[in-house]
Order: structure tokens, then sequence, then C-alpha cells
């Protein structure tokens, strides 16, 4: 059972050490190590393609990542006043969302949004009072609304765990002193939760930011970093490809250790304090 255990997990990380270790390659073949070198990491934070594509990255996993972790919030909290017959079909929903294939994703909001920019696009020329009126299309909207919808089903199912952990009765307690509702969340609901609020930006983003299908579907003109890095396998691995994947890898696994530290009981450092 080691060594099958062993087996996996050599399977699963074996190609991720190599495309590391290739990354410090000094020669162009990626595939042939003829020495250390960092030139490729230089050359891959010179290349004004590479920095204009992690930009709209950046941008878009910053947006879309705060509309989920506001939203995917106000969604748990909504739930909680919800039967038990309701909860229930909403978590199903969130569930089916955070399971479906990110393909059948791409696919399907792609065709909605053509759906709906043809509908608003005439509308909008026939209300427009000047000669060139705006046209919807795919872009920074696109995608900041593909990954947000992902991304929201996925905050709300953490927050949501936080709160059915939290109880009524500090709620409860709160209203009995004459606290407005307002107030209750904001000084006793919100406290609670932020760590998992934060823990769902964080892997919101990284789901963002990492994205391929969804955004390929839907980016039109517009490209980001896995684009670009798929463009370029398309002409040939080369070491910079290699450094671009790491600098990738440590980013997200620095954002998922901090998602794994925020989402951590509490209860630990409560008995400590005790």
């Amino acid at each position: 059972m080691r060594a099958l255990v062993t087996f996996v997990y050599l399977f699963l990380y074996a190609p991720i050490a190599l495309v590391v270790l290739f990354s410090f390659n000094a020669g162009r073949n990626a595939s042939e190590f003829t020495g250390f070198s960092t030139m490729w990491y230089g050359r891959a934070l010179s290349n004004t393609f590479l920095i204009t594509a992690l930009q709209n990255s950046l941008i878009i996993a910053l947006t879309s990542a705060t509309l989920a972790a506001v939203f995917g919030t106000m969604a748990a909290l909504g739930m909680q006043r919800l039967s038990a017959r309701g909860r229930a079909i909403f978590d199903g929903l969130f569930a089916a969302a955070i399971v479906v294939p990110g393909v059948v994703i791409g696919i399907a909001t792609l065709v909605a949004l053509v759906e709906v920019f043809s509908f608003l696009n005439p509308a909008l020329a026939s209300l427009w009072p000047g000669d060139k009126p705006p046209q919807l299309g795919l872009g920074y909207g696109s995608i900041i609304a593909a990954h947000g919808l992902f991304s929201l089903a996925l905050v709300t199912m953490i927050v949501k765990a936080r709160i059915a952990s939290l109880g009524r009765d500090i709620v409860e307690a709160s209203s009995d002193l004459y606290a407005t509702p307002f107030t209750t969340f904001r000084q006793i609901v919100l406290p609670q939760i932020l760590p998992s609020v934060l823990a769902g930006f964080l892997l919101a983003f990284t789901f963002s930011f990492d994205d391929f299908i969804v955004a390929f579907f839907v980016a039109g003109s517009k490209t980001t970093l896995p684009i670009y890095v798929f463009a370029s396998i398309r002409r040939g691995v080369t070491p910079e490809i290699n450094a671009i994947a790491t600098m990738v890898l440590v980013a997200s696994l620095f954002m998922i250790l901090i998602a794994r530290v925020l989402m951590r009981d509490k209860t630990t450092k409560a008995h400590a304090g005790e």
C-alpha cells in the first residue's frame, strides 16, 4: 500500500518538480539540463506581452474574487433564513456549480453572453442619441462575470459552513440586548466569519488567476496569463515557459496556504487561551 501511495505521489508531483528544475536551465532546450541559471526568469519578467497578460489576469482575478466574496457572503447569510428544504435546494445548486466541468461552464457562458449581446446591442443602438452607440462584447466583463459566478458558489459554501458552526445563540443574545440587525452583523457575526470570507476570497482569486478553460471561451480579444502560456506552448516549450509556470505555481501555493491558515478552526486558540 505504501508503494502504491508513493507511486501515485511521484506520478502527480514528479512532472511539476521537473518543470521547476528546468526553469533554471542555462540552455534553450527545455528537456536537456545544461547548467544552472536564472536568466529565463529575467527574460520572462522583461517580456512586455507577458506583463500585459499578467496585468489582465490580476485585474480580472481581483475584481471577480471581490465580487464573489461580497455576494457569496450575502448569499450564505441569506440561506440561514431559509427553511431546511430551501437550504437543501440551494446547497445542491451551489455544489452542482462547483462540480460542473469547466468546459461546460465556458461553453454555456459563451452561448448565454452571445444571446444577451444580440438582444442588448440593437436596443442600445435604438436608444443611443449619437451615431456610434457602444457595443457590448467579450472582454474584461465577460471573464469577470464567468469567474465571479463560479467563485460565488465556492465562497458561499465556505462561509455557510462557518456560519453554521456559530449557532443562533449569540445572535439571539445580541437581539435581547436591543442591538439592531446591522450592529449584530458588524460587531458579532462579521468578526467571526471574516477568516472564512478572506479564505474564500483567496481561493476565488487563485481559481480566476489560474483558469484557462473558462477564460479561453469568453476572453474575446483579451489575453490572460494562462492563455498566453498556452499560445506560447503551441510554438514550443522553452525554459521561459517553465519559469512562468514556476512563478505561477509558487504564487498559487502561497495563496492556498494563506487560505488554509484562515480556514482553520479557531477553537484550538480559544482552548489555548483558556
